[in-house]
This record gives structure tokens, sequence and C-alpha cells, in this order.
């Protein structure tokens, strides 16, 4: 494994993947007074503008081509739908689970990249550590119980893992489309599709508790749309262009230790066993499919 890269960026890509880790706890926070939908609107408004304000500091572009519209109105769709998802899933199971179980998106991207990216290839060492990651899913999804007295997975548990296959499938997606369309741009135009899908969703279906209205939901969002879908985008876009892809992929496995151990500590939730063992096997698995 390569890891010859500057400390400054060592210790950017640690401290970006760390905050990652906390977004489920931030999401959680969130939902307390902000419905899925009324969270992805805030969320992507925040966003939004900070990646403009990103993009125009490193004086990018902003307005598409006619070509590129297509492509930002169907990515930014499935962008919208991905984390709608999320956002129910995150609702509907614990902080500590989500972070485990989001954290599998690259096992996915991996197989939906072997089918759509031509000559992007499962190597043995990245089928062995899909088949180890997926085995700490199921780990999860079982909560570590005994076969006699198995505890299936929650509602939640399946709809963040959906999410998880849906964002492997878009960034496998985005493999391809960002041969042709700038990665910051994309980005930007995806959550600013989204920003009317999200609303409508809000107005139409959900109402926002203003009575728990308080510091932790409003930090909640802040975090979600300014240090994640601002600050660790844009940090990780400047990586990317710097270094190599993969060996800032190789970054992943940490987001689910943070996740976990944030989500105790911050939301008092349980770790069990099970959660542990299912979470090492992810991040091993995850270390593998990076392996250069």
């Amino acid at each position: 494994m390569s890891w010859s890269i500057p400390v400054r960026a060592l210790l950017a890509a640690l401290a970006i993947h760390t905050l990652w880790g906390g977004n489920p706890v931030a999401v959680k926070l969130g939902l307390d007074v902000f419905p899925p939908f009324w969270s992805g609107f805030l969320r992507f408004a925040l966003g939004s503008a900070c990646v403009a304000l990103w993009a125009l500091v490193a004086r990018i572009p902003l307005m598409p081509t006619r070509e590129e519209w297509p492509t930002y109105l169907w990515m930014g769709m499935l962008f919208t739908l991905q984390l709608a998802i999320l956002n129910f899933g995150f609702g509907a199971t614990t902080a500590v689970n989500g972070s485990v179980l989001i954290a599998t998106n690259p096992l996915f991207g991996v197989l939906f990249t072997h089918l759509l990216v031509p000559g992007d290839r499962l190597k043995p060492w990245r089928t062995l550590g899909v088949l180890i990651a997926f085995s700490g899913t199921v780990l999860v999804l079982t909560r570590g119980s005994d076969p006699s007295g198995l505890q299936g997975p929650s509602v939640g548990d399946w709809l963040v893992l959906a999410s998880a296959c849906l964002l492997g499938f878009r960034l496998a997606l985005s493999a391809r489309v960002l041969k042709r369309v700038n990665d910051v741009r994309l980005t930007l135009w995806m959550m600013i599709v989204s920003l009317p899908l999200f609303l409508a969703g809000g107005v139409a279906f959900e109402s926002i508790h203003w009575e728990r209205l308080g510091f932790a939901p409003l930090a909640g969002i802040v975090y979600q749309g300014a240090v994640i879908a601002g600050l660790a985008f844009t940090v990780n876009f400047y990586l990317i262009r710097r270094y190599t892809p993969s060996v800032m992929i190789s970054f992943n496995f940490i987001a689910p230790v943070a996740g976990v151990l944030l989500g105790a500590a911050i939301l008092g939730e349980r770790i069990t066993a099970g959660l542990v063992g299912g979470m090492v096997l992810v991040a091993a698995g995850l270390v593998l499919i990076a392996r250069r």
C-alpha cells in the first residue's frame, strides 16, 4: 500500500474522513427538528453555497454547457434519491449502525465499476476485500446475535444499506461522467438540482418541529452543510487532484470507526461486540479494496 504523501496531506485526509464519520451523528441531531426532506434541503442549500464559493476562489466556471445539462439533471435526481433514503434510514436506526453500513459504499462502487467502466476489473485482492467487508456488513445487520436468538436488521438498517448501494452506483457512474465534466461543477449542480426536490418533499409531506429547536439540531444541520458538503468536499477535491484517488480512498476505513466512537460518545449509543467485529471487517475490506 502506498502512503507516500506529505505529512500535511496525510493529516488533512485523516481529518476529513474523521469529519465524515461524524455525519450520521449530525444527521440524527438535525432530524430531531427537521424531517428528512427538510434536512436535505437545508444541508445542500448550505453545501451548494460553500462549494460555489470554493469554485469562485479556484476560478472554476460554474455554468454548464448545453451538452452538460442532461448529465447534471439525471445525476442530480439520483443524488437526491440516494440522500433522501439515507436521511430516512439514519432516522430509523442508530448512528453507530448507520456509520458502518454507509461506509460500505466503496464495495458497491467496486462492483458497479467492474460492470460499467471498461478496463476497471476486479483484482483478486479487491474481490477478497469485498467478501471480507460484506461479511462485516452481515455481522452489523444481525447485530452479532447468536443463531438461537437472531435479531434481524431494522428497516433503517436496510434503508442505509440501500443508500450505500445507490452511492456506490453513483460513484461508478461518476467515474465515466468525470471524464467529460468538471468534478466541482458536477457536485455543485447535483446539490442545486436536489434543492427544489427536497423542498417539494418537505412542503408536501413534512412538518418542522419548531418546539424542539435548539443548539444541537442547528449544529447538526450546519455540520452537514458547511463542514461535510462544503469543507470536506472541497478539501477532498484538492487532495484527489494533487494525489491519486486510490491513495485518498485508502483512508475510507477511518469514517466508520470515527462514526461508531462519536455515536457512542455524543448520543450515548451502545457498542456491541458484533458491531465492533463488523466494523473491523468492513475497515479491513476497504483497505484491501483501496490497495494499489
